[in-house]
């Protein structure tokens, strides 16, 4: 098995090892919506430390529901995540590109010429 399976591998465990712990563990148990993310804490702790608080605006759109509010985040993470596929993949695609380049290059120069002429 190759190195950069091993480790591909490696990380994709870990990153289910993340993802169901917290859930294994039961951590959130005690809470009434376990998952709800930091925006929610931060407004609930805001609420106990200051029960007058008042936000400085409010938001530019409010979802009817949460499950609207999941869809959105979901189809930000997406767009998101395939921004970064395009990019990593446009360089990689270059590195390639000079490589097949460097390559034919190689191979049409005859052994022991350097290419430099009038030497």
């Amino acid at each position: 098995m190759k190195r950069d399976t091993k480790v591909n591998l490696l990380l994709l465990l870990a990153v289910a090892a993340l993802a169901a712990l917290p859930l294994a563990l039961g951590l959130g148990d005690h809470k009434e919506e376990p998952f709800a993310g930091a925006d929610g804490e931060a407004e609930t702790t805001i609420t106990e430390l200051d029960p007058g608080y008042e936000p400085w605006f409010s938001p530019l759109y409010e979802p009817p529901s949460g499950e609207i509010e999941s869809g959105l985040f979901a189809l930000q993470a997406a767009v998101g995540a395939g921004v970064l596929a395009y990019y990593f993949g446009v360089r990689r695609g270059r590195r390639q590109g000079a490589a097949r380049v460097q390559e034919q290059q190689g191979a049409t120069r005859t052994p022991g010429h350097d290419g430099a002429e009038g030497a």
